[in-house]
């Protein structure tokens, strides 16, 4: 089983030894274009050297741990349309750096993932809405296959919920549109609002189901174990790639330390418990998403890497005693 963290890599005193930046779309557009290509040119440098030096950091850690989801932000402002034009005269330059991360992920079994921001919604009954998702699908596509990935069926995770009016029916639809290198790596997830793991299940058949178990509770107040019967319908969905589930746990105060929470006697709306805590702090669940063995598992929490690998050091100390 592999632990991986989202975003940001922290070290032992909090601190982000290697972040990306970014800019926003006011100042990009009130340079001129040359200052647009430098400032551009900058960023997606400095992300991209950034992105290897993280890579560099995880090779060294073992390897239950070389997991990660990269930052939408690893190129700035790229699906903004006077963006995407500089970028296709730059990404000729920054193709050796893509190409020095990918070497390095994969010699050193760094498993990799993006996670699409929440207005990308393939499933939307709006047309425009469901084609800026699709660029913006396509726009973690094109930096995954510059790293060297997208060659095989989900060796690169590019994930997305399947909310929308037009529900599984949209999802589909808009999934046929993309490139053949995206739909290898799309992968669809549970969401606590509305869409429920039934609901995504619907499309096991097109690409792999990722499993959230705090959105499944927190929508179902349930708390699904690993002899469920839709787990092997999940699992079959990632045709014999390992599966992924994600594991986050609502904030410190609102649920108790050991225990499996019940909504119905919390009194807390779901719109609270849906927020990530800082760290597991709650061994019971922590032991109930370590059970799920035959995945590996995205630690979505607010201290990263850190939390992560303490959820880990808990796992082995359980495993030895």
């Amino acid at each position: 089983m592999k632990l991986g963290f989202a975003c940001k890599y922290l070290d032992a005193d909090f601190k982000q030894p290697f972040p990306f930046k970014a800019t926003t779309r006011t100042r990009f557009l009130s340079l001129k274009q040359e200052e647009q290509s430098a400032l551009l040119y900058q960023l997606a440098t400095n992300n991209l050297n950034h992105l290897l030096a993280t890579f560099n950091a995880l090779a060294t850690q073992p390897d239950a741990l070389r997991m990660m989801r990269i930052g939408s932000d690893l190129l700035p402002l790229f699906t903004v349309p006077e963006a995407s034009r500089l970028y296709q005269e730059l990404l000729p330059d920054l193709a050796p750096l893509f190409t020095a991360c990918g070497e390095v992920a994969k010699a050193n079994n760094i498993r990799l993932s993006f996670h699409p921001g929440q207005y990308s919604v393939l499933a939307s009954d709006n047309p425009l809405v469901v084609e800026r998702a699709l660029e913006d699908v396509e726009y973690h596509a094109l930096c995954a296959v510059m790293l060297g990935y997208g060659r095989a069926f989900q060796d690169f995770k590019i994930n997305i919920h399947m909310n929308g009016k037009q529900g599984f029916a949209g999802f589909q639809a808009a999934f046929g549109k993309l490139s053949e290198e995206a739909r290898r790596m799309l992968t669809v997830e549970n969401d606590e609002i509305s869409c429920s793991l039934d609901d995504v299940l619907q499309a096991a058949e097109l690409c792999p189901v990722v499993l959230d178990i705090h959105h499944h509770w927190v929508k179902e107040n349930e708390f699904i174990t690993p002899d469920d019967a839709r787990i092997e319908r999940i699992k079959a969905s990632w045709r014999g790639v390992r599966p992924v589930l994600h594991y986050s746990i609502s904030q410190e105060g609102l649920i108790p330390e050991t225990g499996f929470p019940d909504q119905l006697t919390l009194g807390i709306g779901k719109s609270k418990l849906r927020a990530h805590s800082d760290f597991y702090f709650n061994d019971t669940l922590n032991n109930w998403a370590l059970s799920f063995a035959d995945f590996d598992i995205m630690c979505e929490v607010k201290m990263k890497n850190i939390a992560r690998d303490r959820l880990w050091q808990h796992g082995m100390l359980q495993k030895n005693t």
